[in-house]
């Protein structure tokens, strides 16, 4: 910090933790610091304190922080106002705008960031504080008019910049990191060609992965564009080799005859995409006609945009360990609860892919049969906190046993809940031993109130407990069993969950399950196996 007196600075949050963080750090880096929940707290402490910067969320109770920036905005039209949300748009921007705002951040947000967007924004307001004298003394207009182009710029500069980042808040694969960066590289640039290739130290040659090209329709070139696969773009192989040397980002026009460009290529830039500060390919975009080259700010837009997809990727590929590694524990904790009984080892993936051939039946989603096969594996995984006298027990059980055993969905569904998996597979997890008629447990649900993927789970789990060995007893009579289940008809199951299951059953589908271990489709491929 320097000799001039200390910024003091307000931050604005209904998230206590989101206060504490930004508070301490930025008193730490020697400001004051001032803390509000909402809007109406914040006006408070404006009464007094002298506030330099204000940073506030958008959505907080009592007042959110659009009206709080306009509030701020009748008090004091200088004072710095910087949103920060978790939910970006272009609506959102332009309001923002409106209301005096200065720059708009997106959570989650580093704090260094915030110091630098502050350290922005209030050089900003030295030079938005003489032009608001120079209107005053009608002696400023051409450098009002250069404000309002700036702030026009502005405007547009985070239109595209919340259109980058929002490009990749819902992708759920790398593949389509590629496809969607090579798609708004030329949105953003009005390119003509844009190509992602992968080259790296175990990658000698670049190789294309995405690519996409403008189309004008009818030949109109001021027509709107059509995003198309595109087989063979210009090369710019030397100039990718350049970039992957030095790492730079590259912008050459074909004015003069620019090295390295070929003479169907009239202006190109090409941007490294690092992954932990390595190059792992190179996004290039190019124009092949026309009087418009790119500019600089093209070539930071392109840079801002590769840099976005890097962090997808590894948010992406962060996710999947964590998340494998989550599914990994747990799986060997049913596989512990098994092992503890010979006689219902493989139980749990037995019921998953008789879930799965009856949700198939039933017509269920790609969704959610993905979520049944997440429950079954895990719906006895609350097994695992019921003792082995009363678990293995080879005699009937007594009442007071039989409820320990009843515990066992919440526990399973804790378990999950203290994990931080979701909400849908763990209540079909608690609740895969309700009854349809209001007589199961843990809640006593009935019909509708139990979720009916749970409803197909247990029709499932109980043909499987019916049809495999016990420490109790050997395994039922397949002609006992059906008509036990379809005795439960109304009373223990769902009668068009067990119309699927026997409709699957005569076909012989569930049989050539339990005697293969796989679930077959149309074309008798095997789909999924009998054990995890």
């Amino acid at each position: 910090m320097n000799d001039q007196k200390a910024e003091t600075i307000l931050f604005v949050d209904d998230e206590d933790s989101i206060l504490s963080v930004a508070s301490e750090f930025f008193k730490r880096q020697g400001y004051r610091t001032h803390t509000a929940r909402n809007g109406v707290e914040a006006l408070e402490v404006l009464k007094t304190e002298e506030v330099d910067c204000c940073f506030t969320d958008i959505n907080m109770p009592e007042m959110n922080g659009l009206d709080l920036a306009e509030n701020i905005r009748l008090l004091d039209n200088t004072m710095p106002v910087i949103v920060m949300t978790g939910y970006p748009s272009l609506e959102n921007t332009i309001q923002t705008i409106k209301n005096g705002v200065v720059d708009f951040l997106i959570k989650p947000v580093n704090l260094k960031q915030m110091e630098l967007c502050m350290r922005r924004v209030l050089r900003q307001r030295s030079l938005f504080v003489e032009n608001v004298l120079l209107k005053r003394e009608v002696k400023g207009k051409a450098r009002l008019e250069k404000l309002n182009q700036e702030l026009t710029y502005k405007v547009e500069e985070l239109h595209i910049l919340n259109k980058i980042m929002s490009s990749f808040t819902s992708i759920v694969s790398t593949t389509d990191v590629f496809k969607c960066m090579v798609d708004v590289a030329l949105e953003i640039t009005h390119a003509h060609n844009a190509v992602f290739h992968v080259i790296n130290e175990s990658v000698d040659q670049p190789f294309e992965v995405a690519s996409a090209k403008t189309t004008p329709a009818d030949g109109n070139p001021t027509a709107a564009r059509s995003f198309q696969p595109v087989a063979s773009p210009p090369t710019l192989s030397n100039l990718i080799i350049e970039v992957v040397s030095d790492k730079i980002p590259l912008l050459v026009s074909n004015n003069n005859g620019t090295r390295g460009l070929p003479p169907e290529v009239l202006s190109a830039m090409v941007v490294p995409l690092k992954i932990r500060d390595k190059v792992f390919g190179v996004l290039t975009a190019s124009l092949g006609h026309g009087d418009v080259r790119f500019t600089e700010k093209d070539l930071y837009y392109l840079f801002f945009l590769a840099k976005s997809a890097a962090n997808s990727i590894e948010n992406l590929a962060l996710y999947e360990n964590i998340y494998e590694n989550l599914f990994a524990t747990l799986y060997a904790f049913v596989s512990a609860v098994e092992a503890r009984d010979l006689y219902t080892r493989e139980h749990s993936s037995r019921v998953t892919g008789i879930s799965m051939i009856i949700g198939k039946q039933l017509g269920c989603s790609v969704e959610e049969l993905d979520i049944l096969n997440f429950s079954g594996h895990l719906h006895d995984i609350g097994k695992i906190g019921i003792r082995d006298d009363i678990l293995l027990k080879p005699g009937r059980l007594t009442d007071e046993e039989f409820d320990k055993i009843k515990e066992h969905p919440i526990i399973g569904a804790n378990i999950l809940e203290q994990m931080g998996f979701w909400e849908k597979e763990r209540q079909i997890i608690r609740c895969h031993h309700e009854r349809f008629d209001g007589t199961g447990y843990p809640d006593g649900l009935k019909q509708e109130q139990i979720p009916f993927l749970a409803r197909i789970l247990s029709v499932a789990d109980v043909y499987d407990a019916m049809a495999s060995d016990r420490a109790y007893r050997k395994r039922m009579e397949e002609a006992v069993i059906l008509k036990i289940i379809n005795d439960g008809v109304g009373s223990q199951f769902d009668p068009d969950v067990v119309a699927a299951f026997m409709e699957v059953y005569h076909q012989g589908t569930i049989l050539q399950y339990m005697e293969s271990g796989h679930i077959k489709d149309a074309d008798g491929h095997p789909v999924a196996r009998a054990s995890a």
